[in-house]
């Protein structure tokens, strides 16, 4: 059963991710350690004891569309209730509604907790959180008032509803419409798939955040339009009253987190109200929805980089307990404490060992990404000017990699969990293979991993100019030097891995950044995924190394040199093909192209 790391995740977020320095500077408010702790503690409690208990169910169960309602698992209301009693809806949610205003950094690191417990469940809450952030930002007046209490307080749940059938991640191609009432109102028109929890029985309104086009608008995606859809319609005491033209029409049958309903929802066909139409609210300016829901996706992206982390903190977790107890063959040179011929753990076994400290390190590699990135959203709001300025480059150089990296490794991880399990990963009810199963999503939604690297490259970079990036490097260089200047034997050659990992991503990044400038667009997308891949092991290597440094003296100091060490000499070495890749892949890529022909 998974057991929240609190320790490991406050660990990171004060000694690598920077809450800890920003807590003492005052930047948080009048936030304090001991809260944060207390959080923390609570939030791994409700993950450990009470929604990982009902992981299994929710995967097996599944939710069900019967008589065009959808049935969550057994458990799943009276759980979710419990949670959004609890406050944790409205961690971050603005204090005017009901919130508590808290920092990103802690809202992450809980829904770690909620999605390594079961990713299933998360998603709800995660949509939500999204969709009020969205309408606390472009949101009226009016429409603040009437909705927002009610989804901080996750009473009222959240989705947001953004492709076609035929549209993909193109949104510029979208066919839903919207007409213009004469009331200030909307109908909306169109069907929308892939809606997470688009329909469900465990909150008394869903408010849905539907892209639509208006009659006049300009083709792509200049001519998009965003609007808040109820499912039932706001009575004036705030009360629901009657239901709005959409429903769910069908779920999909997916590979994994069968217990979160994926929806394919109708929006205004006929099937309920005087005529066809769902009423729906204009959120921010016409034609200008897209910008609207970036203010949701990019957060979004955060969140979904958190469920790689989850996955594969549980998945780890499972694998080094499954290799405790098993035991099989004889380690090398071992004596069997035993009868003559008694087998070994296999986490004895050095191949066991060094598949298990892989899944640990890149899970802690990916998760002080996250968290590093939730920081730098924290203090873009917290500071002014050119500092804030700063923050929010940093946030958004942090954001595709953390989204990328880390369901990557989520899968891989969780991949790798299977491998240490044997022929009993393959087997459902040891548990392992629901991991992968659920993990396989996360690379694909949220803008698939290929188009978070085409981002990363081509608007992250050439922030003001590349100083931004350059400057990021320049602190990762300070990193290595701290290493090397610790003069400790036990970091065997860390510092030199990793200067020359810093070295190959910046070698790569001033290629990328001249390709670019140069008009060779095609030849820097070519190398946009390994270049991506790069800086994500990158980070790792130095945010290792920043927590081993940190933890100089202290208790777990040593593993943390320890883990430090083995990803600086057993991971980073593939920067450098990475770099390669990025730097001379684009020709062969071409030329290979008939291959597919």
């Amino acid at each position: 059963m998974y057991k929240a790391p609190v320790e490991e995740i406050a660990f990171t977020l004060n000694h690598v991710a920077g809450l800890g320095a920003a807590l003492e500077a005052g930047r948080l408010g009048d936030l304090s350690g001991d809260l944060v702790e207390a959080i923390l503690h609570e939030a791994g409690r409700f993950a450990g004891e009470e929604i990982a208990p009902l992981g299994h169910t929710l995967d097996r169960e599944g939710a069900r569309l019967v008589d065009g309602k959808v049935i969550t698992p057994t458990g799943w209301p009276a759980l979710y209730r419990a949670w959004r009693e609890g406050g944790w809806n409205g961690l971050t949610g603005p204090e005017e509604f009901g919130g508590q205003g808290l920092p990103h950094m802690l809202n992450v690191a809980a829904l770690e907790m909620w999605n390594a417990a079961s990713m299933a469940f998360a998603l709800a809450p995660t949509l939500t959180m999204g969709a009020i952030e969205a309408v606390a930002k472009h949101g009226s007046d009016e429409l603040k008032q009437k909705f927002l209490e009610k989804m901080v307080s996750g009473e009222w749940t959240g989705t947001m509803n953004l492709t076609e059938p035929h549209a993909g991640s193109d949104l510029g191609v979208l066919k839903s419409r919207a007409e213009r009432v004469g009331d200030g109102s909307y109908r909306i028109f169109g069907q929308k798939i892939f809606i997470t929890w688009g329909e469900h029985d465990a909150a008394d309104n869903i408010i849905h955040l539907v892209l639509a086009r208006l009659p006049d608008a300009p083709p792509g995606t200049r001519g998009i339009s965003l609007f808040l859809v109820p499912k039932f319609l706001v009575n004036g005491d705030g009360t629901p009253g009657a239901r709005n033209d959409l429903f769910c029409h069908a779920l999909e049958h997916k590979l994994g987190i069968h217990g979160s309903p994926t929806c394919t929802m109708i929006f205004g066909d006929g099937r309920f109200g005087d005529e066809k139409g769902a009423i729906g609210y204009l959120v921010g300016e016409e034609n200008k929805g897209l910008a609207c829901m970036f203010t949701m996706m990019n957060n979004a992206r955060l969140a979904v980089g958190i469920q790689g982390v989850a996955i594969a903190e549980a998945a780890t977790q499972k694998a080094v307990s499954y290799a405790k107890e098993r035991t099989q063959g004889k380690t090398p040179g071992a004596t069997a404490s035993g009868p003559t011929g008694a087998m070994s753990p296999i986490i004895e076994h050095p191949d066991i060992v060094r598949t298990l400290l892989t899944m640990k390190a890149l899970t802690q590699g990916a998760r002080a990404i996250c968290y590093a990135c939730a920081h730098a959203i924290d203090l873009s709001h917290a500071t002014e000017g050119g500092e804030a300025k700063a923050w929010a480059e940093r946030a958004a150089i942090l954001t595709p990699i953390a989204k990328s990296f880390s369901t990557d490794i989520g899968v891989e991880v969780a991949s790798m969990g299977i491998q240490v399990h044997g022929g009993m990963g393959f087997i459902e009810e040891t548990g392992a293979a629901r991991y992968l199963r659920d993990a396989r999503i996360a690379p694909i939604y949220e803008g698939t991993n290929g188009i978070q690297a085409i981002d990363l490259v081509t608007r992250k970079l050439p922030l003001s100019d590349g100083r931004a990036v350059r400057g990021f490097m320049g602190e990762l260089k300070a990193v290595a030097e701290r290493l090397a200047a610790a003069n400790e034997p036990a970091f065997g050659t860390s510092a030199q891995r990793l200067s020359a990992a810093i070295a190959d991503l910046e070698a790569a990044t001033d290629w990328l950044l001249e390709a670019l400038a140069a008009n060779r667009q095609a030849e820097a997308l070519a190398g946009a995924t390994p270049y991506q891949r790069l800086f994500g092991l990158t980070l790792t290597g130095a945010y290792l190394a920043t927590g081993a440094l940190a933890a100089a003296g202290d208790g777990d100091g040593d593993k943390r040199v320890a883990i430090c060490r083995f990803a600086a000499e057993n991971l980073l070495a593939e920067t450098a093909a990475l770099k390669d890749a990025v730097m001379t892949g684009a020709a062969s890529l071409e030329a290979a192209r008939a291959v597919l022909s």
